[in-house]
C-alpha cells in the first residue's frame, strides 16, 4: 500500500503545478532553488501522479494471484463463479489488444457473494478498489428509479459511460440490481459492449461491464436441488449445466433487465455466472470470517448458534440458506 504524503502537500503542489514551476520543498534549511521550467514540469507531473489518482500504472496493476487467492479464500460455496471469474479476468487483463470489452452477468439470490465478488476484481485492479475514481457503481433503485424517466437515464447513462472512458479506457462500471431495471434500460449502452475499434473516437475495448442479478435464481436452485436429491457432490455441478438455461430465463423474464435484450440476443455478455445457493457450512465460514473481521477471536459454538436460528429450505431437509451470508454482519452482533 502506498503512503501518500499530507493533505497540505497536495494542495501546495496543485499551486505550483498551476504555475507550470515547482519550488524544492523537500529541504528545509533552502527554499531558494528554484528549478527550471522544463525540470520542473517534468518533476510536477511525476509527484501529481503520486499524489493525485490517474490512470497509469501507478494506480492500476492487475493482480492476476491476488486475484486468484481472494476467491478460492474469501468466497465460500461458489466453485464455479470462482473459476469462471479467474480464468474471464485474467484472460482479458493480460489480453493486450481486446476485440470488446469484457461483459460479466452475475446471477444468484441474494447474499450469495456477486458484490462481494465485484468488490474483489476492483481490489485487485484499482490501488484504491471500489474507491477509485475509475470504478462506477450504478443501482437501480437509486439511479433508475422512474420509469417514466427512462429517455433521459439513457441519455445520462451513455454520457456518463462515454466521458468516463475518454478519461480512463481501463473504467469499470457495475451495475447492481438489474432485476429492477426498466427494461431497454440497458441497450442504450449496447455498442458500448459491441465488437468497434471505437466510437466517435473513444474505445471501450479495455472497459469491463459487470452486471448483478437476482433473476435466473430460481432455476440455479433447481440445478442444486437436484444434485443433492441424486447424492451428487456439489462440486460435480459445472458451468455447462447451468449457464445455457440461465441465459434463456433471463432473457425471457421481463422483471430480469434484460428482457429481449440485444445485448443477450448479439452474444454481447461474455459469460454468465451463476452463484449456487450457500449451505450450512458455508454460513459457518462466513460466520467464521465476520467474527474475525469484527475483531473477535473466531468462536465456532456463537456462530453456529446464529447459524441454526436462520432459514433453510426444504423446509424439513435445511439444506440451503434463505438469506445466504448477506445478514450475518448484523446477526452476528446479537451472538456475540
Amino acid at each position: 500500500m502506498k503512503v501518500r504524503p499530507p493533505r497540505a502537500w497536495t494542495t501546495a503542489l496543485h499551486c505550483l503545478l498551476v504555475s507550470g514551476l515547482l519550488v524544492e520543498a523537500f529541504e528545509p534549511v533552502s527554499t531558494s532553488l528554484l528549478l527550471g521550467t522544463g525540470a520542473a514540469a517534468v518533476l510536477g507531473r511525476k509527484l501529481y501522479h503520486y499524489l493525485y489518482e490517474t490512470c497509469d500504472t501507478n494506480w492500476l496493476s492487475f493482480n492476476a494471484t491476488g486475484l486468484k487467492n481472494d476467491l478460492n479464500t474469501k468466497l465460500y460455496g461458489q466453485h464455479v463463479a470462482a473459476e469462471v471469474i479467474i480464468k474471464a479476468v485474467t484472460g482479458f487483463m493480460n489480453n493486450k489488444n481486446p476485440k470488446k470489452p469484457l461483459v460479466l452477468s452475475l446471477h444468484g439470490w441474494t447474499g450469495t457473494g456477486k458484490n462481494f465478488v465485484s468488490q474483489i476484481i476492483a481490489e485487485n485492479i484499482y490501488e484504491k478498489g471500489m474507491t477509485s475514481s475509475f470504478v462506477h457503481l450504478f443501482t437501480a433503485t437509486a439511479h433508475f428509479p422512474h420509469e417514466a424517466h427512462t429517455d433521459t437515464y439513457k441519455t445520462q447513462l451513455q454520457e456518463w459511460i462515454r466521458g468516463n472512458v475518454s478519461i480512463c479506457p481501463r473504467s469499470m462500471f457495475i451495475f447492481d440490481e438489474m432485476d429492477k431495471m426498466h427494461p431497454g434500460l440497458i441497450d442504450s449502452i449496447k455498442p458500448y459492449l459491441d465488437f468497434y475499434d471505437n466510437l466517435n473516437g473513444v474505445s471501450y475495448r479495455q472497459a469491463i461491464f459487470i452486471f448483478l442479478s437476482n433473476a435466473g435464481g430460481e432455476n440455479i436452485v433447481q440445478v442444486a436441488l437436484d444434485f443433492w436429491r441424486e447424492a451428487r457432490e456439489r462440486e460435480e455441478i459445472q458451468l455447462k449445466d447451468l449457464e445455457t438455461a440461465l441465459s434463456l430465463s433471463v432473457f425471457n423474464n421481463k422483471n430480469s433487465g434484460f428482457w429481449h435484450t440485444s445485448l443477450i440476443d448479439k452474444n454481447l455478455v461474455d459469460f454468465f455466472v451463476p452463484f449456487l445457493p450457500l449451505e450450512y457450512k458455508h454460513i459457518i465460514q462466513c460466520g467464521l470470517a465476520e467474527m474475525v473481521s469484527k475483531g473477535h477471536a473466531p468462536d465456532k459454538e456463537v456462530v453456529e448458534t446464529m447459524a441454526r436460528d436462520l432459514n433453510y429450505f426444504p423446509k424439513e431437509e435445511r439444506v440451503f440458506s434463505m438469506q445466504g451470508c448477506k445478514v450475518i454482519p448484523s446477526r452476528l452482533d446479537f451472538y456475540i
